[in-house]
């Protein structure tokens, strides 16, 4: 069986999941062991009286508790998704060095301020433009942050823009993906197969299969897996797939990040 490494709980802002419902469903669904990564996304550098939209002390004691509870029945890991932009080079690494995470997802989930989520995002670009924009500033993320274990979901964008991933291809964005995939390897870091892309619709991961074959051929090893559940219904969503999508990329095996350090376990 496999790990689910990206989930959410009531701790990020766009969930309301409790994390023991989201343990339970983990054995229900006959999962090794889970992760739970919840949200930091800062949109402005803190003053000393700002607190973080995480609360962080009471995420890792919920899930210490929760490492207790299902001690003998699910290994459960503490992790985070902090989201990325350059101004916050100098943030980020000192709360990641904090608390004592097992996984640190990076992301992109901002593009100059502005989320890609919502369709604000994409009046008066072209989407083409839009998606470049979005994978260059990925490359504006890697030049300054090297706090993190993987870059998560790489073309998260394609989920919500105009025509999703109609029109969207690898070949297309080929340079600059090259580029962002060589850097990561570069660095030590890893990728995410996230099967969000399945629960939205796009018939893919994100990133998609093509990336992630081009990420094996350029000598990448690390890839986690993670559902990026946000209700304890889609931990583990579409998991049956991805074994052999796995082995269709090239990998053999999958990795688990324990204490900031990646293990590899056969597919």
């Amino acid at each position: 069986m496999l790990w689910d490494t990206h989930m959410h709980t009531h701790f990020s802002v766009d969930s309301d999941a409790n994390p023991c419902e989201m343990a339970q469903t983990a054995i229900t669904k006959g999962l090794d062991g889970i992760c739970f990564t919840d949200h930091l996304d800062l949109t402005e550098l803190l003053s000393t009286s700002d607190s973080l939209p995480l609360d962080l002390k009471s995420y890792f004691a919920e899930i210490k508790d929760l490492q207790s509870e299902f001690q003998n029945t699910l290994p459960i890991q503490f992790g985070i998704e902090i989201g990325f932009q350059p101004f916050l080079k100098e943030e980020l690494p000192k709360i990641i060095d904090s608390y004592p995470f097992d996984f640190v997802i990076g992301s992109s989930h901002l593009i100059h301020g502005e989320d890609p989520y919502y369709p604000e995002y994409f009046y008066g670009k072209v989407e083409e433009e839009a998606y470049l924009e979005y994978f260059e500033s990925i490359l504006d993320n890697l030049a300054v942050f090297d706090c993190f274990d993987v870059y998560g979901h790489l073309d998260y964008i394609v989920r919500y823009g105009p025509n999703t991933n109609k029109f969207y291809s690898y070949e297309k964005y080929k340079d600059v993906l090259d580029e962002i995939l060589r850097t990561i390897i570069q660095k030590g870091k890893g990728i995410e197969i996230n099967t969000g892309g399945f629960k939205y619709g796009l018939g893919h991961p994100n990133p998609t299969e093509e990336i992630v074959t081009r990420y094996r051929e350029l000598g990448g090893e690390i890839i986690t897996i993670g559902a990026d559940a946000h209700t304890p219904v889609h931990i583990a969503f579409d998991f049956h797939k991805i074994p052999q999508l796995l082995t269709d990329c090239g990998f053999r095996y999958y990795t688990v990040f324990k204490e900031r350090k990646p293990f590899f376990y056969k597919l």
